[in-house]
């Protein structure tokens, strides 16, 4: 048997591992190497999934079956922070945290192998891969990892929040990603003859001021709705009117109301803009993840849990950024909690920093949160 001071010298290791040697989503296998290797060390079981990348292994026996996950890939950012355990791989950096959830999930397997006869069901730890491309939850669903599964704990590093403290909040908490192009087709000109034409620029620069009109004149005062335009490209040269402009942007929406609804605002704008002007707008849609929707009976449960295993508990901001942790919960109920590892530059900038001081208690805490899980439910 390992004693916890054994598996928190464990999994310091694994994460110093991890965070020197950084994989891209869906090119994580060295990364899923290493998962497997500490997870047949520790005897534990691996599922005999068709997975390329990641990993889903599972303690216990019985029929009732509970799931804790994190995200294993990297990112492509140059690190910055100057860390004796710095990426030694160039252009790609942990910057998000996920070499901490993956050495954060192996402590939990491990500390729940040690009284896996005390458990009352099964915990299967998932090891998600690609989550920043994002959809790599797609692939650990359409393995069949769920199946059995009454309910996920998800797990994310905070730096807006120093280690002993636990971000959790019920309901939406991160947004519905959803991106979308359109090109305007006009006709082109010489610039000096703009009569002779159907200027294109013209027609989006108007679409792109009165796009932000959705947000602030259709949408309720208090819903959390963004429309960015993030791109637009007309032309090639100083005296001729372009015959196409296009444009992409991005839609961050709280529910599936205001997803459809800013959908279809943007769709009339952009066929009302091109009539008013004599040209033709082309919209293309891309679904992305949906908004991520925590249960509040679990979120409660994991939110007084973690209050009487001696963290201080914050309800976590909502975000408009995105979290594949989302499809998860379209399939099952599911919380997620945010550990506090700050303070530190934020997610996704070259010199975040996850104090590791965070990692072992976090991981004893969701090997708890899953066993009372089995307990109680």
């Amino acid at each position: 048997m390992s004693t916890n001071e054994e598996i928190e010298s464990r999994i310091n290791a694994d994460f110093e591992y991890l965070h020197e040697n950084p994989e891209l989503s869906y090119q994580e296998k060295n990364t899923t190497l290493k998962i497997r290797s500490e997870l047949s060390a520790a005897g534990i079981k691996i599922l005999p999934l068709e997975l390329e990348t990641g990993a889903v292994a599972e303690i216990g026996h019985g029929d009732k079956a509970v799931a804790i996950r994190c995200d294993i890939d990297a990112l492509p950012v140059q690190e910055e922070t100057g860390l004796p355990y710095q990426s030694k791989v160039k252009g790609v950096m942990h910057a998000c945290g996920h070499d901490f959830h993956t050495a954060l999930i192996l402590g939990a397997a491990m500390l729940l192998k040690e009284r896996e006869s005390e458990l009352q069901g099964r915990v299967r730890c998932v090891f998600q891969p690609a989550e920043e491309a994002p959809g790599g939850a797609r692939k650990i669903i359409d393995s069949g990892a769920l199946e059995g599964v009454s309910a996920i704990f998800g797990v994310h590093t905070i730096p807006l929040y120093k280690p002993g403290t636990l971000g959790i909040r019920e309901g939406a908490t991160h947004a519905a990603v959803d991106r979308f192009k359109l090109v305007f087709t006009g006709k082109g000109t010489h610039a000096a003859h703009p009569n002779l034409g159907i200027d294109t620029l013209q027609v989006a620069a108007h679409y792109a001021v009165a796009a932000q009109s959705i947000v602030s004149r259709n949408s309720d005062p208090f819903a959390t709705n963004l429309v960015s335009i993030t791109r637009l490209e007309a032309g090639n040269t100083w005296n001729v009117i372009p015959e196409t402009a296009i444009l992409e942007g991005t839609v961050r929406t709280m529910t599936p109301d205001n997803r459809e609804m800013v959908k279809r605002r943007l769709v009339e704008l952009a066929d009302g803009i091109a009539k008013s002007f004599g040209a033709r707008a082309d919209f293309t849609w891309v679904f992305g993840l949906p908004p991520m929707q925590n249960d509040k009976g679990l979120s409660d449960f994991a939110s007084d849990l973690a209050r009487s295993d001696g963290f201080k508990v914050e309800r976590t901001p909502s975000s408009l950024g995105g979290e594949d942790f989302a499809l998860y919960e379209e399939h099952i109920p599911g919380a997620f909690v945010q550990v506090g590892t700050g303070p530190s530059l934020p997610n996704h900038n070259p010199r975040f920093i996850a104090d590791r001081k965070a990692l072992f208690p976090a991981a004893r805490f969701m090997a708890h949160l899953a066993s009372e899980y089995l307990r109680r439910f």
